[in-house]
């Protein structure tokens, strides 16, 4: 596969107390790889002044690009990021969790095995309460789509344009990143999990709580309603 342009999708929400120095951050070191490269803000139903400093970054570097979307969802941010993206190779990921020199590591792996689905498997959390619910979350999904890999939200994602059936996903909430797993299983692209440890949000504050916690359970049967999958019919 030839790479033309490599498209980092950033979703962004309420991140306006970091999202400026991160960026400049990304710009700086992704530009040490030869290959062009364009980076998309979503700016999502931010209320703060997340869409004012995205359009200074926009109007400051060619290669940034602005979406604007008055409705909110990880989900949805991404999925508009995939439909504007020209690139070859694709990434998305929590910028908020996402260092630098992380980011510039996927997209080497995804340079370097340009036909492959390259995603971060996380190895801590926060605390141990974040911890725990990330496991019953994966040991749930793993076990409805009967799936290999661990971390099913860790991010970055990093991935050809050529698998047709990433650029076509549906969620629009948090179950994004367990519909990309599937249809990775389900199309049998080959994924490589790369560990990575998680640090602190870089700023912003987290959106996952209780409740979307118990949504993103419920949400899980529902997908596994929704795309028609179990054990027996997956293999």
């Amino acid at each position: 596969m030839t790479i033309n342009l490599i498209s980092i999708i950033l979703p962004v929400h309420n991140q306006a107390d970091h999202i400026e120095s991160l960026v400049n951050d990304y710009v700086k070191t992704i530009r040490t790889i030869p290959y062009p490269f364009e980076i998309v803000l979503v700016v999502n139903n931010s209320r703060d002044h997340s869409l004012v400093l995205c359009q200074k970054l926009a109007d400051r570097y060619p290669m940034i690009r602005l979406i604007h979307s008055k409705e909110g969802g990880w989900g949805l941010s991404v999925r508009l990021g995939l439909r504007e993206a020209r690139g070859d190779l694709l990434c998305f990921t929590n910028s908020a969790r996402t260092r630098p020199e992380e980011l510039l590591l996927f997209l080497l792996y995804g340079i370097s095995n340009p036909e492959v689905v390259i995603k971060a498997n996380r190895k801590f959390r926060d605390n141990w309460l974040r911890r725990l619910g990330s496991l019953l979350y994966n040991l749930q999904v793993r076990s409805l789509f009967d799936l290999a890999y661990w971390d099913v939200n860790g991010t970055p994602k990093v991935f050809p344009r050529s698998f047709d059936g990433l650029m076509h996903l549906e969620e629009n909430g948090d179950l994004i990143d367990a519909e990309f797993n599937v249809i990775c299983r389900q199309s049998e692209y080959p994924m490589i999990e790369v560990p990575i440890v998680s640090v602190a949000r870089r700023g912003g504050k987290s959106t996952t709580n209780y409740a979307s916690a118990l949504r993103m359970y419920a949400g899980a049967i529902r997908l596994w309603k929704r795309m028609g999958l179990s054990t027996q019919k997956s293999k």
